[in-house]
């Protein structure tokens, strides 16, 4: 491909919009253009690099017995309540209508449309397992679409869907998928790492990981252990209860007067006590439900291992402090678990009920208690471990501290077990010609969110430094002079000759300044840069650069094609 000819439009200026480098680099390199708020035009550079990433899923997919097919985008809403995710989704689903009134939404993701074909077409064990999967648009109406390709309302996703007999089936089908990832990640050269996750609106019962590509801009935040192979996204990580060695109470409860005081700082300034010590009392509010939740005053709530403990709610949210009036009779601040109504459920942390002398509100704005027993002064409906997770605190795997990192999540795989087969009546008669519920599984890649994932992961000041599996093209020949005769026809005899190799070969044959030729190239993030000036040339030699390690050699005409074959040979390899 010539440079003259690619549309390839490079900009110096850092975009406003853009927050994150992928993001800025996608747009200064010229491989995406915006054209609403979350979706973007690929341009020739970026579709190549989505294609190579793509060739790498399907190769993986293919290996493991997985068998392409391709579903509709717009998916019928009675498959969605059939299901009981048409409310669950909420906001972010797309919904429309067609001429006849018939409802409809843009799929955000395919469990619906899959099992229900599976309902119809499977009807023997012998058919089983079965694994299917498309590389698909998928929609969702993100509330704030940012961070270009990171998070926008359009994107590319690989889904598989794994169709087993049984559990020991569906734990097959499931290592298979997660054995693939890891070869999918190490082929794009992604640092990655397995998490433990939250299965979220995919729901099912079984385990969940996410496939979190290492970077410092990463949404979302990983421990890891630093003894042992055990990683999570903090949204899961169990954490260990801890006992604190503190004295006995002094006495029975007592009534103290907190004026003005609202807030956990607030009241261990007043009344002259540690964090570790409060009894955080907040007032919930899960769909139609309401319930008291109790943790510790230096913990932090997670609100996705609450929801999930106690069933999973549509939405969940802390209850409006008119609601907190109208129930406890006090302000925010001052809540409490003593004497509650009996109605209403408390739920508490698993540290709660180890504390043996603590400091809660009173239900009676501007007063606290002291003294207070959790395990004598108030009832705890239900306990779990509720916290999130902190550094340094103890793996529950081997005990040694555990670490933070932050990740971009790029793939995830989900043990759903009967959750859809259940829903829609997808069975088959086994050996017995007994009638069972298929074990289903579901395994998804972010396609256009890997591109981004590896650009936060590889880049410098410069621009982007692409790993050579997904590059957009592995060579890019310099003559950094189109006046000189000499320079521009060994540039043209060289570009002719990698194309001969198989070689993915740019020549920059614009009548530009070499500087300008050069700052596109490294913006771009091409591999290998040959340059060819009119005083190496003199002596037969052209100039090899590696973008990745910077190291520059003077190689000779007739050996630079073979020695860039042969860089490019070696970084494939896997």
């Amino acid at each position: 491909m010539l440079v003259s000819q690619l549309l390839n439009p490079t900009l110096r200026e850092v975009p406003a919009e853009a927050e994150v480098i992928s993001h800025q680099l996608m747009v200064r390199a010229g491989l995406i253009r915006k054209s609403a708020s979350g979706f973007y035009t690929l341009l020739p550079l970026g579709l190549r690099v989505l294609r190579k990433i793509e060739t790498i899923v399907r190769e993986e997919m293919d290996a493991k017995g997985g068998q392409e097919i391709l579903m509709p985008i717009m998916q019928p809403a009675e498959l969605w309540k059939e299901s009981g995710r048409w409310d669950v989704y909420g906001a972010e689903l797309f919904r429309l209508k067609d001429r006849h009134n018939r409802e409809f939404c843009l799929g955000p993701t395919h469990e619906e449309i899959i099992t229900d074909l599976i309902r119809g077409e499977v009807r023997s064990y012998k058919q089983l397992p079965m694994l299917l999967y498309q590389i698909q648009n998928k929609y969702r109406d993100e509330r704030r679409p940012r961070f270009g390709l990171m998070r926008g309302r359009e994107f590319l996703m690989k889904d598989l869907y794994s169709f087993d007999r049984d559990e020991a089936g569906l734990q097959e089908s499931y290592q298979k998928m997660y054995d693939a990832y890891c070869r999918i990640f190490s082929r794009c050269g992604l640092s990655y790492r397995p998490v433990e996750a939250d299965a979220g609106a995919i729901g099912g019962t079984g385990g969940t990981h996410e496939f979190m590509v290492l970077a410092d801009s990463g949404e979302n935040s990983v421990v890891y252990c630093s003894g042992c192979d055990y990683a999570a996204n903090t949204e899961k990580s169990e954490c260990r209860p801890q006992v604190i060695d503190d004295i006995s109470p002094e006495g029975q409860t007592k009534l103290v007067a907190t004026p003005g005081v609202k807030t956990i700082n607030e009241v261990c300034e007043h009344l002259t006590v540690l964090p570790s010590t409060l009894v955080k009392s907040l007032l919930y509010q899960g769909d139609e439900k309401t319930f008291l939740v109790l943790i510790r005053g230096d913990r932090t709530l997670n609100e996705i291992k609450l929801n999930n403990a106690l069933g999973g709610f549509v939405s969940l949210q802390l209850a409006a402090p008119e609601q907190v009036e109208k129930i406890l009779g006090c302000g925010p601040g001052s809540v409490g678990p003593i004497e509650v109504p009996e109605g209403l459920m408390v739920v508490a942390d698993q540290e709660i009920p180890l504390m043996k002398r603590a400091v809660c509100g009173a239900n009676k704005t501007g007063y606290h208690y002291v003294d207070v027993v959790p395990s004598r002064d108030f009832r705890l409906d239900q306990v779990f471990d509720l916290r999130m997770v902190e550094l340094g605190e103890a793996c529950l795997k081997c005990g040694a501290p555990l670490k933070e990192a932050r990740g971009i999540e790029v793939g995830q795989v989900f043990k759903l077990g009967t959750k859809y087969s259940k829903a829609f009546g997808a069975t088959f008669l086994d050996e017995n010609g007994e009638e069972k519920c298929c074990v289903m599984g579901c395994y998804g890649i972010g396609v256009t969110r890997s591109i981004a994932a590896a650009i936060e992961q590889n880049h410098d000041d410069f621009g982007i430094i692409w790993p050579m599996p997904i590059a957009p093209y592995h060579c890019i020949i310099i003559p950094a002079s189109t006046k000189d005769v000499q320079v521009v026809e060994t540039a043209q005899k060289l570009y002719q000759e990698l194309q001969r190799l198989g070689v993915e070969v740019v020549l920059d044959d614009r009548d530009e300044r070499a500087g300008v030729k050069f700052k596109d190239a490294d913006l771009v993030g091409y591999p290998i840069r040959v340059t060819l000036g009119s005083k190496t040339l003199a002596n037969g030699q052209v100039e090899l650069k590696d973008r990745k390690t910077n190291d520059t050699q003077l190689v000779l005409v007739k050996d630079v094609a073979r020695q860039v074959k042969a860089m490019i040979q070696q970084a494939l390899q896997y």
